[in-house]
């Protein structure tokens, strides 16, 4: 009997990618997709990577699959954005050993600067795409995603979502199984995309299609679970598990695993069955809109919104039906918007953007939240890497006037992502721009990965680190300089020589993130009720640590201060002072 475990669909994936006999995997981190390799890293019998960026991971993965095993690699629904150049040129080259690319979508923005589909990249590649609703249908659907690879020669996507990839259910363990390892043999006609082959290889992704198209009619990813006649649901992932909790068996559903491409007898068969046939699927109408094209008449959009994440209670609602008893709190939750942690070293620099009045362009990472009050520091936030290409353009359309106040930010693990070029850029075309990159030791953001400046590899094991100073060098930056953020007169002083030179420059605001194992806090700042003249200057800094107590004066959580010692250089009274 197979031992059974409770896991969340992440790591049910892992452990798919491991009994399917996967031995590469590539990723870069991302919520939602990040556990995904974590996990798979504690299995010893896969070899696992960060990559530096998700091109780079998908590129990893052909190699090997190229080589003849199965690889896999795993980004959030944006990071397929930056991995699309060579998703669309896989498609005609097809693979060697099983191509898996594990993409998790993430509707409702938890953490993501917009809320992308990403079935129009398997409908646009022309690649087949599975869609679990469960944790133990993620592991079965790795495993078959394989399957479909090997068999139809071709990468095969595995869409997640939060709420499939974060919730659990049972998983029952199989054994690894290690397919034989396919012999390389040149075949340039294949895999070497120059136009005279790619033109021969187009033909067979269209081919390749049908085929997809009359395995999704007979493949048991998509069923029919038989119910009431009245109403019939299409639905996927976790738009399914809702349905089934509003429903249960009283109406007949087509739960869809295999979401491109899509079936059309099998879609027809229901509609001749049911009364009214709906689609309920997040975000945009990719069912709703086959449905049409094959001439089958169904309720989608216009009754279910495009924006956000479902649930079991809006999608009741729209049905008209009546509201179900929940339990409540008795008393309001307050809110507890995200903020960057105390002791951040991020704080210090953007106190320093901020009391300057500077014009500060922003990028990916757990820095971002520099734009809430009371900071208020940034400008703008586009995609990696966005922040140094998007401040040369700003000072090249102002002619460099603007140079002497105008600023990007980037962190260590997004530069390395996709910040090298724009800087190359910067010193390759002359705009006067200061670039600060936010070297906190780690990729904070999606919950302490390493990257190429750590040091350390995926295992924790000593790799090769990246010396910021000398790349910057290299890519043509002659004026380098390092800051402690925790020192606000340092860095504001390397912030104006910087923004006053009259050439491209780079500073980088160095220190370790305070939630590293290895960063020892110092014992909490107090107050001097005495001194304290309830000026509010420290509240400024929108630590988490400082409050403002009912006599009016400041006061600290000293379940929170990690003694950094950036308000007490704030106080123009001497008021916080250093616990040690």
């Amino acid at each position: 009997m197979n031992k059974k475990e409770l896991m969340i669909g992440n790591a049910a994936v892992a452990r798919g990618l491991y009994e399917a006999g996967v031995e590469v995997i590539s990723s870069y981190p991302g919520t939602p997709s990040t556990e995904i390799t974590e996990f798979a890293a504690t299995y010893d019998d896969i070899y696992c990577e960060w990559a530096p960026n998700e091109k780079v991971a998908m590129e990893t993965a052909f190699g090997a699959s190229l080589r003849g095993v199965r690889a896999a690699c795993a980004m959030k629904h944006v990071g397929l954005n930056v991995a699309a150049d060579p998703l669309f040129t896989l498609s005609y080259t097809g693979v060697t050993g099983g191509l898996v690319v594990c993409v998790a979508d993430d509707p409702g923005m938890h953490s993501s600067q917009n809320e992308q589909d990403s079935r129009h990249y398997a409908i646009a590649a022309k690649v087949p795409m599975l869609e679990p609703a469960d944790s133990a249908e993620c592991k079965a659907f790795a495993k078959a995603a394989f399957e479909i690879s090997e068999q139809f020669d071709t990468p095969c996507l595995l869409r997640m979502c939060t709420r499939i990839a974060h919730a659990q259910s049972v998983v029952e363990l199989e054994d690894r199984v290690i397919p034989e390892k396919k012999p390389y043999e040149k075949n340039p006609q294949k895999f070497i995309m120059a136009p005279a082959n790619a033109i021969r290889r187009h033909p067979f992704v269209e081919e390749r299609m049908q085929k997809l198209t009359a395995l999704a009619e007979t493949t048991p990813l998509n069923r029919l679970e038989e119910g009431g006649t009245e109403i019939g649901i299409i639905a996927t992932g976790s738009c399914y598990q809702y349905c089934k909790e509003v429903f249960g068996d009283s109406v007949t559903i087509l739960k869809l695993g295999m979401v491109n491409p899509l079936p059309v007898q099998k879609i027809r068969d229901l509609a001749a069955k049911v009364q009214k046939l709906y689609v309920v699927e997040e975000l945009d109408g990719v069912i709703e809109s086959h449905c049409k094209n094959i001439g089958v008449e169904v309720i989608g959009k216009e009754m279910f919104t495009p924006l956000g994440e479902y649930s079991q209670k809006s999608i009741a609602a729209a049905f008209g039906l009546p509201e179900k008893e929940t339990v409540t709190a008795d008393t309001a939750v307050p809110m507890r918007p995200p903020v960057m942690c105390s002791g951040c070293p991020h704080r210090g620099l953007f106190y320093v953007l901020a009391k300057n009045k500077l014009t500060v362009l922003g990028d990916i990472g757990c820095y971002t939240l520099g734009s809430a009050a009371p900071l208020c520091a940034l400008d703008s936030t586009l995609c990696m890497g966005a922040s140094i290409s998007g401040l040369h353009g700003y000072n090249k359309a102002a002619g460099d006037e603007t140079a002497d106040k105008t600023v990007c930010v980037i962190g260590d693990s997004t530069f390395m992502h996709s910040g090298m070029t724009g800087l190359a850029n910067v010193a390759y075309n002359g705009s006067k721009s200061t670039v600060i990159i936010l070297d906190n030791s780690i990729t904070g953001m999606t919950g302490h990965q390493q990257n190429p400046t750590t040091g350390y590899n995926i295992k924790g094991d000593p790799a090769t680190k990246i010396d910021l100073e000398s790349l910057c060098h290299a890519l043509g930056i002659n004026r380098v300089r390092v800051v402690d953020p925790y020192d606000l007169e340092a860095t504001e002083k390397a912030v104006k020589e910087e923004l006053a030179a009259d050439e491209a420059s780079v500073i980088i605001s160095r220190r370790p993130c305070v939630l590293l194992k290895y960063v020892k806090p110092k014992k909490p700042v107090t107050v001097n009720k005495d001194k304290c003249r309830s000026c509010k200057r420290c509240m400024k800094l929108g630590c988490p640590s400082i409050h403002m107590d009912t006599d009016g004066k400041a006061g600290i959580d000293k379940t929170l201060c990690v003694g950094c010692g950036v308000c007490e250089q704030l106080c123009p009274f001497d008021a916080i002072e250093s616990g040690e």
